[in-house]
């Protein structure tokens, strides 16, 4: 069974909770339970730093609701090839209707059930449009564009992502979030799991980024001593390489390998 783990980072790169759902589960959908823990147990995080798969109008409206930011990538319109971009129709706000490339007025007609307001153009007068093949492939010759109820927020956060200093904290996302999924399949076996069911899993992933917490806290412990004493990354580097050296000609300097202590 496929397993999607959406594990929860904070600034200094720990792990403070995590999800498990199953592979055919969407991030969006998974993002709840996960939220709600984390409002709970860590309330002083602003900048919630997400993929494409969580840019939906529920949850940025609630997190901006909340007092969060959410710094989120650009989404590419899903238009098929040869027609007009979603972008090119303009709403205009004060009259709540759309105008097209060639300055038609879409109309609103109904609001469906998934949330998204129906805007409609009129079918007699796009018949002769020049821009029809662009524009619609309807039989009827009437255009649909939607805008969700919550589209505001939507614009909100795409402000956000134009906000200096937004785009350099995303790039922060491919050292922090997706460092941990790389070291837990490269160095702790999790490109496939071990365990069959949703509570199997769970458990040992628990056990797992406990380590994984563990192992960063060390390290972190270990360069304020040294650092604080020395102020040198350099000698840091010197320290490494010294250690390593003397692992190398102390335990496998001749040829057999002796398990002393390990996490991984």
């Amino acid at each position: 069974m496929p397993i999607r783990r959406i594990p929860a980072v904070i600034r200094i790169t720990t792990i403070p909770d995590f999800e498990v759902t199953a592979g055919n589960v969407h991030d969006s959908v998974s993002f709840w339970d996960l939220y709600k823990r984390l409002k709970r147990d860590w309330k002083y995080g602003v900048y919630y730093v997400m993929d494409a798969g969580y840019k939906i109008p529920a949850i940025t409206r609630q997190l901006i609701e909340d007092g969060k930011l959410p710094v989120m990538p650009y989404k590419r319109r899903m238009t098929k090839e040869g027609f007009f971009r979603k972008s090119e129709y303009i709403y205009d706000e004060h009259f709540d209707c759309y105008l097209c490339p060639n300055n038609r007025i879409l109309k609103y007609s109904t609001t469906n059930r998934e949330g998204y307001r129906e805007y409609k153009s009129d079918g007699f007068l796009c018949k002769d449009c020049p821009n029809k093949g662009q524009c619609t492939g309807s039989r009827n010759s009437v255009k649909v564009v939607t805008r969700h109820v919550w589209e505001d927020y939507m614009e909100k956060t795409e402000d956000i992502r134009h906000t200096e200093g937004m785009k350099e904290r995303y790039q922060k996302r491919k050292e922090t979030i997706e460092r941990i999924f790389a070291d837990a399949k490269e160095k702790h076996g999790m490109r496939y799991t071990q365990y069959r069911g949703l509570a199997k899993v769970r458990m040992e992933l628990n056990l797992l980024f406990g380590c994984m917490n563990l192992k960063k806290m060390a390290v972190w412990k270990w360069r304020i001593k040294w650092s604080g004493k020395y102020h040198s990354f350099y000698f840091l580097k010197v320290c490494l390489k010294v250690e390593k050296i003397i692992m190398d000609e102390k335990w496998f300097g001749n040829g057999i390998l002796r398990t002393i202590l390990s996490t991984v």
